[in-house]
């Protein structure tokens, strides 16, 4: 099945807006920060902190071809995601929405690992106080978290609908 043409539209402006915004918010940190000087914006809870990470999620490393691995998974995970999109009904734009930003996301970082031979541009910091921060992240990362939540919810919505219509299916049958 195709996703109906709305949701296709839904699908690129979602993506191209993520890939815009993290390229110019990671030009502009990169521009206006200095390498792990953090500059606050709301006190301890919300900082700029410019650091660049060359592994993934969390700063997991693979060792030194780790970019070219982690770029390989990126390429799989937007091939994945597009097979996803494609899978769509029409209407389903919660779907088209999610895939959107994962895919944006995914797309982000992987043009900073295919341009950037120090890593991936991190800089939003957020946390409670120096000693309870979560790991600096993007915009990017934002889009393919968010994205990600997103489509488990619509993934388990349909297992959940296929459920109830096989269901009620098999107790039709049996009548």
């Amino acid at each position: 099945m195709t996703p109906a043409p709305r949701e296709t539209r839904l699908f690129w402006a979602t993506a191209a807006t993520v890939i815009v915004a993290d390229i110019v918010t990671k030009w502009i940190a990169e521009r206006e920060l200095l390498l792990h000087q953090p500059r606050q914006v709301i006190g301890d809870y919300l900082r700029w902190t410019l650091a660049y990470n060359e592994g993934a999620a969390f700063s997991m490393s693979l060792g030194p071809y780790q970019r070219y691995i982690f770029g390989v998974f990126a390429l799989i995970a937007l091939y994945i995601l597009w097979k996803l999109l494609r899978e769509g009904q029409p209407g389903d734009w919660l779907r088209s929405l999610a895939i959107g930003l994962a895919w944006g996301g995914a797309l982000g970082n992987l043009i900073d690992r295919v341009r950037h031979p120090r890593g991936v541009v991190d800089f939003i910091d957020v946390g409670l106080d120096e000693r309870h921060r979560f790991w600096v992240f993007n915009v990017a990362d934002s889009g393919v978290t968010v994205g990600a939540i997103l489509l488990a919810l619509v993934l388990l919505r349909e297992d959940r609908a296929e459920a109830r219509a096989r269901r009620e299916r098999s107790e039709s049958s049996a009548t």
